[in-house]
C-alpha cells in the first residue's frame, strides 16, 4: 500500500491514494487466474493511524479480510515528519523513534492475533540523511546501533521481528558495507534482519552516496551482464544471510525523489525498456544462500512501487504487470512449507535431478541420499495412514508352480558363490563398520 502514500500529500506533490482504492486495485489484479494474496501496510494517515485503538484495528482487519486478503509487513513511521525522530538524534528524538516502533509492533501483533496477519515484519530505517551521518560517522553509527538495540527489545515484547530496509537515502544504511556494519553491531539476527529491495540494492553496487563502496566502475555502460551478476553476488554474499523480507522491483539505475522523500532508487515498472535487472534471475541471488540452496528465510514477497505517479497506479495493466513479475519470481525460486509426502514417494529420477509428479524440479542430490529421502517419506506416510507404500504392494502376486520352486543349477551356483563370499575372513576395518551399523 506504500505507493499510495510515499512521496505524496506534501506541498507540490500528488495527493495520496486512499487505502480503500489501493485495496480495490489489489483485488482487481489477476494473471492466469492468480491474484494477490495480501498487502503490506504503511501505518500512517490517511491509510492507518499509528494511534489506532483496538476497535479500529478490528475494523481494519475486517476491511482487509472482506476482500479475501491478508496483511504482511507493516511500516513504522519513525521519521520526524511523521511523529518519530532520528535514530542518531538526541535523547528526545530517539525516544520518539522508539515510541513509533512500539506503536507499530502493537498494531502488527494485534493484527496477528486477529488472524489477518500470518507473517511479515515491522519495517524500520535510521530516519536520518547520509549527509548528517557523514558529519561524525563513527559516533552516529554507534548511536543508530544503540537505537536499533532498543527497538529490538520493544519488538521482542510483542513477538515481532524488525527489518531494516537498506536505501541510499538513509544514513548509516546508505551503502552495502555500512548496512552490513550496522547489522553486525546490533547482532540480534533473530529480531533484526535486512529488507532487500531490488531497486535500492542495485544502487548499492553503483555506489550512490558512497562511491568508496561501489562494486561497478563509474559510468559503467551495462554492456557486460556477467559483471553485473558478479557485483550482485558480492553484494548478496554480505547481506543475503541477514535478509528476512524481500521486495521484487525494477530500476533503471537512476535516483528519484518526490514530495518530502529524498532521492533514492527509482522504481520502474517490471517491463520498463530501461530497466537494468533481469528480475526473476537476479531475485535468485537474494533468495538463495551462499551454498546455492534456498534460504527459506522469507515468508512472502512484495512489490515496492514507491513514488509511482497516481495515473500509472490507476491503470489495471500496471498491477497485472507487477503481479506477473512476482509470479515469475515465485515460480523460479518459491518454496512450500509442507510438501505432499506422497509426491516424494512417487518421485522419479530424471537425469541428475529428481522431478515430482507435478513437474517441479527438486535439488539434485547423490543417489544414496535420494533413496534415504524416499524411505523417510514412506515411513512418514506409513505413520499417518498405516499403509505400507512399496512397489511390491502394487504388483499382482504371481502363482508359484512346481517348476518355479525347483532350484536351477544357475541359482545353486549363485548361492554357492554368495556362501563363498560370506566365508571369507573380514578385515578389521570391515568388521568394525558392520558392528557400527548394528549399533545404529
Amino acid at each position: 500500500m506504500w505507493p499510495g502514500l510515499v512521496g505524496k500529500g506534501s506541498p507540490g506533490a500528488e495527493p495520496p491514494i486512499s487505502l480503500d482504492t489501493m485495496l480495490d486495485l489489489t483485488t482487481q489484479a489477476e494473471v492466469d487466474g492468480i491474484k494477490f494474496d495480501g498487502v503490506d501496510l504503511f501505518l500512517f494517515e490517511p491509510h492507518v493511524s499509528i494511534d489506532l485503538d483496538d476497535d479500529g484495528i478490528e475494523q481494519l482487519a475486517e476491511k482487509i479480510q472482506s476482500r479475501n486478503l491478508v496483511v504482511g509487513s507493516v511500516v513504522a513511521p519513525v521519521w520526524p515528519p511523521t511523529g518519530g525522530g532520528s535514530a542518531m538524534g538526541d535523547d528526545e528524538e530517539r525516544k520518539r523513534y522508539i515510541e513509533q516502533v512500539r506503536k507499530a509492533c502493537r498494531i502488527g501483533s494485534k493484527l496477528r492475533e486477529l488472524g489477518v496477519r500470518p507473517d511479515g515484519v515491522v519495517r524500520i530505517d535510521s530516519a536520518c540523511s547520509p549527509a548528517d551521518w557523514a558529519k561524525d560517522p563513527e559516533t552516529n553509527q554507534a548511536k543508530i546501533a544503540r537505537t536499533f538495540l532498543e527497538a529490538c527489545d520493544v519488538a521482542e515484547e510483542f513477538g515481532e521481528r524488525l527489518a531494516a530496509e537498506g536505501e541510499i537515502c538513509w544514513g548509516g544504511m546508505h551503502s552495502w558495507r555500512k548496512m552490513t556494519d550496522l547489522l553486525e553491531r546490533v547482532n540480534r539476527p533473530q529480531t533484526l534482519g535486512f529488507q532487500a529491495d531490488m531497486a535500492h540494492t542495485l544502487l548499492y553496487i553503483l555506489g550512490y552516496n558512497a562511491p568508496e563502496d561501489a562494486l561497478l566502475p563509474a559510468n559503467w555502460d551495462w554492456s557486460d551482464p556477467h559483471k553485473l551478476d558478479e557485483a550482485l553476488k558480492t553484494l548478496t554474499s554480505a547481506l543475503q544471510p541477514w535478509t528476512i523480507d524481500f521486495h521484487v522491483a525494477q530500476n533503471d539505475a537512476t535516483v528519484h525523489g518526490s514530495g518530502t522523500h529524498d532521492k533514492t532508487g527509482h522504481h520502474c515498472l517490471p517491463n520498463d525498456p530501461n530497466g537494468k535487472l533481469r528480475i526473476a534471475h537476479h531475485a535468485g541471488y537474494w533468495l538463495h544462500g551462499p551454498d546455492g540452496k534456498l534460504s527459506k528465510s522469507i515468508r512472502h514477497i512484495c512489490w515496492d512501487g514507491c513514488m509511482f505517479q497516481n495515473a500509472k497506479m490507476m491503470e489495471e495493466q500496471t498491477w497485472n504487470d507487477i503481479l506477473q513479475a512476482m509470479i515469475a519470481v515465485r515460480d523460479a525460486h518459491g518454496w512450500r512449507e509442507e510438501e505432499d509426502e506422497t509426491e516424494a514417494v512417487e518421485a522419479v529420477e530424471v537425469g541428475s535431478g529428481v522431478v515430482s509428479k507435478n513437474g517441479m524440479a527438486k535439488t539434485s542430490r547423490p543417489k544414496k541420499k535420494r533413496l534415504t529421502k524416499l524411505k523417510t517419506a514412506k515411513a512418514n506416510l506409513r505413520k499417518k495412514t498405516g499403509k505400507v507404500v512399496t512397489k511390491k504392494a502394487t504388483r499382482k502376486p504371481t502363482p508359484k508352480t512346481k517348476a518355479a520352486k525347483k532350484k536351477t543349477p544357475v541359482k545353486a551356483a549363485k548361492k554357492k558363490k554368495v556362501a563363498a563370499k560370506k566365508s571369507k575372513p573380514r578385515t578389521k576395518a570391515k568388521a568394525t563398520r558392520k558392528t557400527a551399523r548394528k549399533r545404529r
